[in-house]
Order: structure tokens, then sequence, then C-alpha cells
């Protein structure tokens, strides 16, 4: 009897990561990721899983961002109720991110059902709140680099993939099969995080494939940034930058911090975080220093340099305020949060500039910004987009193609076989064309649901 794979989410798309590992009558899911993007997508969260949550043995996630971890609520709710294995520093942002992920989908459901914008009666949250906090009660932590048994016979171990606070690549043994899932891999000249450790050596490998098509531009973030809040701040306008609560908030922080040690910002150029989540996870730099690059005082810096906004009211008072200001809001593709208040206040000005700043997935807001639409629309309004538009190139926190390469050709041989996970299409064969022609592996684009023996 050989281990399988389904592949349950991440083909073809950079959303809804989840791996159903079988063996001998026994599952493990790695990864329990929300699909997000297009509404085709969308609509898979509310698809029943091809196996009951109750039949599910152990779930392992590689970090917190929501496409690896925000169905877990849901598969809760329907009867999962065995340990979800993590590291510390993801069962922390895990703490943050999925109630908040439940308390938006409650505020997007009354939203709609107070205006009778669904065709639904009454519309419903995918889960709640009060889900989410119940599944964290699921979670026990690990150490890197010391094994465990999610089930016995099992043998996991994390390794660090850079990336976010407690992101880890994960080793999975079963059946004398080897199986590494890398996780989202961060990149070794990362601002903030420290670069991925080395891959150990494995039978099969799923690599993501997020920048599988391209390599990160020379230009540094600190500089492509400091340019365009010049600009804005010179002609005193608002700058609104939407951003990842998680990762993406803090590298930004610390960019400006720098920007503002070397005279390349005016010190006094008011920089305010609009986002609960993202002044949460902020303070947790500090509590986990081994999982950054940013010494003490650094990390103590980024709750001190911006004004930290907490309340529903005290985010409404920035309306109040004249430019120019910089805005740091979520969500960082646009799909929801307070940063759309701060668009449809902000995006119809040619004095103001709105930063993008990450990956923005197809179908989002952030990707229509991206590609230059003139209107979107926002809480059912069509908003015109008259201010400048930025997408910053160097502030991902993904391995490019070339360092994915790099990554794996670390490895002491080759597998016997790699998937291409967790990018879009284009990106994904891109990566698998490389992998074949530059290291001659054994390269596949899995199919959405399709089950592989190992």
């Amino acid at each position: 009897m050989e281990p399988s794979i389904t592949f349950l989410g991440a083909t073809g798309t950079v959303t809804g990561s989840k791996y159903l590992v079988r063996y001998a009558g026994h599952s493990v899911l790695v990864d329990c990721g929300l699909f997000q993007g297009y509404k085709q997508l969308r609509l898979r969260n509310w698809l029943p899983l091809p196996v009951p949550p109750n039949r599910i043995d152990a779930v392992v996630l590689t970090h917190a961002h929501l496409d690896h971890s925000g169905y877990l609520p849901l598969l809760a709710r329907e009867g999962y109720a065995k340990p979800v294995h993590t590291t510390a520093g993801t069962r922390d942002l895990c703490g943050i991110l999925l109630p908040d992920s439940g308390h938006l989908q409650e505020e997007d459901a009354d939203y709609l059902n107070r205006h009778g914008l669904s065709r639904h009666a009454p519309a419903l949250p995918l889960y709640t709140r009060e889900d989410a906090k119940h599944c964290l009660r699921l979670f026990r932590t690990h150490p890197l680099h010391k094994s465990f048994e999610p089930l016995a016979g099992w043998r996991a171990t994390f390794s660090s993939a850079g990336h976010i606070l407690g992101a880890a690549s994960l080793l999975l043994e079963v059946g004398g099969h080897r199986i590494l899932f890398s996780g989202d891999l961060g990149r070794d000249d990362d601002l903030v995080m420290l670069p991925p450790d080395p891959p150990p050596q494995a039978d099969t490998v799923l690599v993501e494939s997020t920048y599988g098509d391209r390599t990160h531009p020379a230009e540094s973030m600190v500089d492509e940034l400091g340019a365009a809040l010049s600009r804005v701040a010179a002609r005193g306008g608002v700058a609104v930058v939407p951003v990842f609560a998680v990762g993406r908030a803090q590298s930004v922080l610390h960019a400006i911090n720098l920007l503002k040690t070397r005279g390349q910002l005016p010190r006094q150029l008011p920089v305010f975080l609009d986002s609960p989540m993202a002044v949460s996870t902020t303070e947790l730099f500090t509590q986990h220093p081994q999982g950054h690059r940013l010494s003490a005082q650094e990390a103590r810096a980024l709750s001190h340099s911006a004004t930290m906004v907490q309340s529903t009211e005290d985010s409404k008072a920035l309306a109040k305020r004249h430019g120019p200001m910089v805005i740091l809001s979520a969500s960082g593709m646009a799909t929801g949060g307070r940063v759309l208040h701060h668009l449809a206040l902000y995006a119809g000005h040619h004095r103001n500039l709105i930063v993008l700043t990450g990956h923005q997935a197809p179908g989002t807001r952030g990707a229509r910004l991206a590609a230059g639409e003139k209107s979107i629309r926002i809480h059912g309004q069509d908003v015109a987009i008259r201010a400048e538009v930025l997408q910053i190139t160097s502030a991902s926190a993904h391995a490019d193609a070339n360092q994915t390469l790099a990554w794996l050709r670390r490895m002491d041989a080759a597998p016997q076989r790699v998937f291409v996970v967790h990018g879009e299409m284009d990106a994904a064969d891109r990566l698998r064309e490389r992998l074949a022609h530059e290291l001659e592996w054994n390269a596949v684009v899995p199919e959405h649901g399709g089950e592989y023996r190992l």
C-alpha cells in the first residue's frame, strides 16, 4: 500500500491550500485554507469536502495566512475535533486572524441583509467569530527541527520557511515515503524575515509557485516605497496602502522607519496603522525574537512608528484629517475590511496615492486597481479611480522563481516527483517547465480534486 495525496486546493490558483494525505485507512490534512479571489473560487468554500471532517485524523498547518488556515473554523464546526499541529508563531497568529475572519464574515452578511444586497434570505457568514475561537482549542504547537507524530507511525518535522512569523516547511514521513511541503517560501533578502532553511531530502515535493513565472526587481522596497511616499507628501496628498495584516504591514512600517531615519521622508509625516489585526500582529514581533531578523530595538520601534488605530470611531475620525498622511489598512488585496472605506474616500482625487504592496489574486479589487481600471465597486457603489495607483513589485514575501529553484537545488538528490502548487496557472506551468528543463526533474501541476499515488 502506498500513500496518496488528494489536492483539494491551491491548484491553478494561489488560494485554498488543502492537501489530504491518505495511508492505511488514515488521513492527515496539510493546510486548511480558504479560497479567495474570483467568485467561482470563493464558492468552493461552501462545498462539502470529499471526506467528512470527522474522518480526518489530524491537521498540520504550514502557516497562518487565511489561504492556508482560514477554513479551520468551518472544519471544526462540521465535526473535526482532533489536534491541529502548528508552530507557536502560527498558533499566535491564528489566534488573531481566525476570529477576525469570522467577525468580518458576520459583518459582511449583516451589511448585505440590512441593505437587501443578497439573493439569499438571509445571507449567512461562512462561519462566525465564535466558530473561530472554538477551533483554536484544537491547536498543539511544536518547535522547529524536532519531529512529532500527528498520528502513530506518521512522523512530521517543521523547518523555517521565512515568509511570516511561524511559517514552516513540513516534512511528512509515512509508509516509507518522505513528502516535503514547501509551504509559502520566503526570500533570502527579505527586509524583516529570516531566509528559509535548506530543504530536507524527500521523495515527493510540493512546491509553491506564486512567483513561478517571474523574478523580483533589483530595486529594494525601501527605495521604491520612499520615492512614492515622497511624491504624495510633497503634493499634500493621502497615501492609502492596502496591506496584509500579517507580514506586509510590519515590513512597510519598518521600511517607513528606515526612510525617516535616513531623512528620505519627513519625520513629521503622519502614519496610521488602521487594522486591529495588524496592530496585534505587530506586537507579536517582540514575543518571537527568533522568528525574524529585526533587533529587539527595531521590533519595539514597529509599535511606535505609527498611530495604532483600534476602534471603529478612531478609524472614521481619520476622514476628518487633511494630508499629507499615510494610512496602512487591511486587507492587502482590498477584498474587505477598513481599507475599503479609505479607498472610497480618497481614490477619487488625483493628489492621492494608492500603493499596492503584494500579489493581487485575479478577481480581487486589488487586481483591478493594478490593471488600471478607472472604477471599482465598493459597498454597492461605483468609485472612480483618479488617484495615482502604484504596485510595489519589490515588497513580496514570497521567493521568486530563481530563489525557489535555488532552494530546491540545495536538496542532496532529485526527488521522484515534484507537484507545483499555489500559483496561477501561468506561474505554475512556467515553474514546472523550468524544473523539467533546468533540473531535469519529474514535475507536475496537479488537477484540482485529483488523487495521486506516491
